[in-house]
């Protein structure tokens, strides 16, 4: 059966990385620079917002600003700033943040988890909501990675004003975002949600995090809430530098080991696959991937396997990992239903891969350009197929890392591991 498949080569993409050797320094200097201390005042009871994604040394960072805030006098807690992940339920925002690292006994604050929200204004486009617990605090913060999006482009994309407008607005307020969304347009739904939360709620500042291509923590940036938009901007800018992509721009199969919303809000990061979902339908970006599969979700996504339908073959482990309501509830309240969509699924890697290398267009299987990664995070190092080889010994960014050889596979017909 190996005549069925190219054969594949170890590849190692160099990066200018610029990374942070202490995080929780960083942080701490970040809140001194700002400084803190113009926003908070002894006794204030302060709300740290805290998402669902896997962002490197987030629970370090959550840590030192609620360090940062005692210092200051204040008495803070975690909120969960995640919008309807979680399965929209106290328990699973609670199960998110614990897998991310964030809990009461290892932050040393309260962690307050309520599905409940208070509405803050109404304009003429949606209701603004925000989680009961924040709202009722004296300020709040937000903690997030600042990164391009993965369902629309503009000024403002993944950030803090994301979560302030819409993982502070819990399932609700999620769910009246992307209502908007489809009249105004994803970039002025966000701009417009955020600066209404900013104007009616008690965000005082937030600190986000840049990560490079290497899912390593590069910079830390504190910004008060009355430039937080514009500041954002610059920091969106400066991440959309340093994030991971593919190495060629032709790519017939993408070879994918884990999605899952803790790598991406997508489960599949659209930015590195180059195709996107617009609400029903799957569209093609620039250079897109021609054919993607999926061989399993990861654990930390708690049975959210939303994107799914950016796939076009899974493994059946990937559906037997899936939380059917969990991933309903995400796409319902995103109003994407194609990314809950179920794509063809095998019960082993080498049905699947045998399936889709009839589906790349060459008539023989050495020409295929196929690439294989561990996820949509880590890109750095890959398996590429001998098509490929040629080119990555021209570029000196690319360095072959290994010899040809034909993929292995175990008793069961699964890839065995490379990463």
């Amino acid at each position: 059966m190996s005549e069925l498949f190219p054969r594949f080569f170890r590849l190692e993409q160099v990066f200018q990385a610029p990374t942070l050797s202490d995080p929780a320094a960083a942080t701490g200097a970040a809140l001194a620079g700002l400084p803190a201390a113009r926003f908070i005042r002894r006794g204030m009871t302060v709300a740290v917002g805290a998402g669902s994604r896997g962002i490197a040394n987030y629970a370090l960072i959550v840590r030192a600003v609620c360090e940062g805030l005692k210092k200051l006098g204040a008495e803070s807690f975690i909120v969960p700033a995640m919008g309807s992940h979680g399965g929209a339920t106290d328990a699973g925002q609670l199960a998110v943040l614990a897998h991310n690292g964030i809990t009461a006994s290892a932050l040393g604050v309260p962690v307050r988890s309520s599905m409940e929200v208070v509405e803050l204004g109404r304009t003429s486009e949606f209701i603004v909501y925000q989680d009961r617990h924040a709202a009722g605090a004296d300020a709040i913060v937000v903690v997030n990675r600042i990164k391009p999006h993965t369902d629309f482009h503009g000024p403002i994309e993944s950030g803090l004003l994301k979560m302030a407008a819409i993982g502070l607005g819990k399932q609700k307020g999620a769910h009246q975002f992307h209502q908007a969304a489809v009249r105004l347009g994803h970039a002025q739904a966000l701009l417009a949600a955020g600066r209404e939360v900013l104007q009616r709620s008690r965000i005082v500042f937030g600190v986000g995090i840049l990560e490079n291509q290497l899912h390593q923590t590069a910079r830390i940036a504190a910004v008060p809430a009355a430039t937080m938009e514009q500041e954002e901007m610059q920091l969106l800018e400066e991440a959309r530098r340093l994030m991971p992509r593919l190495p060629f721009e032709e790519v017939d199969l993408l070879i994918v080991d884990e999605m899952g919303k803790n790598l991406s809000g997508s489960g599949l990061d659209t930015n590195v696959i180059r195709r996107a979902t617009v609400g029903s339908f799957i569209q093609p970006g620039p250079s897109p991937v021609l054919r993607v599969y999926v061989r399993s979700l990861h654990p930390d996504s708690q049975g959210n396997a939303a994107g799914i339908g950016l796939a076009d073959l899974v493994h059946d482990r990937v559906l037997s990992a899936m939380d059917r309501q969990a991933t309903w509830v995400n796409v319902i309240t995103a109003l994407m239903p194609a990314n809950a969509r179920v794509p063809m699924h095998f019960p082993s890697d080498r049905e699947a891969l045998a399936c889709a290398m009839q589906m790349t267009g060459r008539a023989q299987p050495q020409l295929a350009k196929v690439l294989w990664i561990k996820n949509t995070l880590r890109c750095e190092t890959l398996l590429a197929s001998e098509a490929y080889l040629d080119e990555a010994r021209q570029r000196p960014e690319l360095k072959p890392r290994s010899e040809l050889a034909p993929p292995a596979f175990d008793e069961r017909g699964d890839l065995l591991p490379v990463f």
